[in-house]
């Protein structure tokens, strides 16, 4: 049971201060990474065709053997958008998709939630096994909860605090300049 503890709290750090987090791959993102792919053909195509320099050539033929490591990534979308010649994927379809794609490859699962799932996770997993250690942990946990929701509107308070007196945050960033490195880093992921 306390190994059971251990790693939910290793977890539940390990999310806290993991930025790398990321949602899995939408259908536009597939579609992305095809079209990606069918580009760089095309390209090494028409660089052939058109006998462009040998440079060019070797570097849209790289170009296409490296996109295929992003459908394989990502996978293949349910629909392929069009893409079999310059024209269809120049359409402008394809251009707001490829923005699509860009705009949702920046989003990030919230921290604050995925800590509060996984301490969720522990409490149900800790209240099944039961027993005087299952009951610890379950406590444990529930403090641990409590305590990342207060770090949270602590956060938000001094973010508020700063924003509505920009001539006392540098008063404010002075005050917490004894903080330990720890401390300086966890607070900076929570900011993000």
């Amino acid at each position: 049971m306390k190994r059971v503890m251990f790693v939910m709290v290793g977890i539940c750090i390990f999310v806290c201060g993991c930025e790398s987090l990321r949602f899995a791959p939408s259908e536009e993102q597939k579609q992305n990474a095809w079209l990606h792919n069918r580009t760089a053909a095309v390209a090494a195509e028409i660089a052939k065709e058109e006998a462009s320099s040998n440079k060019l050539q070797q570097l849209t033929q790289l170009s296409k053997h490296q996109s295929g490591s992003f459908v394989s990534y990502y996978g293949l979308p349910k629909e392929l958008p069009a893409g079999d010649s310059a024209e269809e994927i120049l359409s402008q379809s394809n251009w707001q998709l490829a923005q699509t794609a860009l705009s949702q490859s920046s989003e990030r699962p919230d921290v604050w939630q995925v800590t509060d799932s996984f301490l969720e996770l522990g409490i149900a997993l800790a209240a099944l096994l039961g027993g005087v250690y299952g009951t610890r942990a379950v406590g444990f946990l529930k403090v641990a909860r409590k305590k990342s929701r207060a770090l949270k509107e602590i956060v938000a308070g001094n973010e508020l605090f700063k924003k509505t007196n920009p001539e006392k945050a540098s008063a404010f960033k002075e005050a917490q300049k004894n903080q330990s490195a720890s401390t300086r880093q966890l607070v900076a992921s929570v900011k993000r």
